[in-house]
């Protein structure tokens, strides 16, 4: 596996982001692995010096088809299989609570996840402008991530990667406690889709607030400086803050003027100044596929489109 994102899609769409193969329906999570190659293991070996001598305290994560070193974790780390953690959906996808979307690995297979789609009716901000809702599972074979759960929700026009509803106090990342005890999994599974629900009602009345609110150039360019410059506020800028942001306005402007955003509803509002936003990041920011993705669900991206959501609701208010 090399360091591209390796993924599939089910149901005879085109796969998520531009990328991997795609099926004709959604697999099982056994499926699901062997067809986003995620077919192998991952055990720890120590480490040597080159003189020969043991280094303390310290193993590699090898794994087990090419012999690649993932990373360096402490003595007492314990792999967590691929299988493992993709069980976490079984008992949500025997219940048709969801079906998984996509899977692969980031860095190098360092970083695993699956995304299914929940079986709810999808939330239409203005007429014709969907948003869906996803479950993203994910976790490290370097020792960087435990298994996390999140609650991710997706513009269906053009596959924006979104922020869900601020301030709520389930709508981070949920640690999930690994356990083989079916019984315990299957509550756990059913607390998160509980939880995806609310967060997702509450992020939808969110965005359509933002759609019923128009924005001027002015405030557009003032709104892009701050959510460059990781502002979780509105607060006065420098002249040399100010310009920075102007160079990212550049890319952003094209994207609020864009087709997706030419929708009626959407069209010069806070809401397609948002997913200028959004789209900036799950499509052009970054090096590459691979490191866009994984900022968007785990670095500065997320931030960014956090920060996005934020400020909107606060400048448009």
């Amino acid at each position: 596996m090399t360091a591209e994102i390796e993924t599939y899609l089910g149901v005879q769409t085109p796969p998520w982001h531009g990328l991997g193969i795609t099926v004709d329906t959604p697999p099982s999570t056994e499926e699901a692995i062997k067809l986003a190659g995620l077919d192998w293991t991952v055990e720890t070996q120590e480490l040597f010096l080159s003189n020969g001598s043991k280094v303390p305290d310290a193993r590699a994560t090898v794994r087990s088809t090419d012999g690649a070193v993932l990373g360096v974790v402490g003595p007492r780390f314990m792999p967590l299989q691929n299988r493992e953690a993709f069980r976490f959906f079984d008992p949500i996808i025997s219940a048709k609570e969801a079906t998984i979307e996509t899977a692969g690995a980031l860095k190098g297979g360092r970083r695993v996840w699956i995304l299914t789609k929940i079986a709810q009716d999808p939330l239409e901000i203005v007429r014709n402008d969907i948003v869906s809702a996803y479950l993203l599972l994910a976790h490290a074979h370097d020792g960087s991530l435990a298994i996390h759960v999140g609650f991710t929700p997706v513009r269906v026009v053009c596959q924006n990667t979104l922020s869900a509803a601020l301030n709520h106090a389930d709508s981070q990342l949920i640690r999930v406690r690994h356990t083989a005890k079916a019984e315990e999994t299957l509550d756990e599974v059913r607390d998160t889709m509980n939880v995806a629900r609310r967060v997702f009602e509450a992020t939808g009345e969110q965005y359509r607030s933002l759609a019923f609110k128009g924005i001027s150039t002015q405030d557009l360019e003032r709104y892009v400086q701050l959510v460059v410059l990781g502002k979780i506020e509105v607060v006065d800028l420098t002249a040399e803050e100010m310009e920075k942001g102007q160079r990212v306005m550049g890319k952003i402007l094209p994207l609020f003027e864009s087709e997706s955003n030419s929708l009626p509803g959407v069209s010069g509002t806070w809401w397609a100044a948002y997913n200028a936003v959004t789209e900036f990041t799950s499509h052009i920011r970054g090096r590459s596929q691979d490191t866009r993705v994984d900022s968007l669900w785990f670095g500065p991206s997320k931030n960014m489109n956090r920060n996005a959501l934020s400020l909107a609701l606060e400048m448009s208010s």
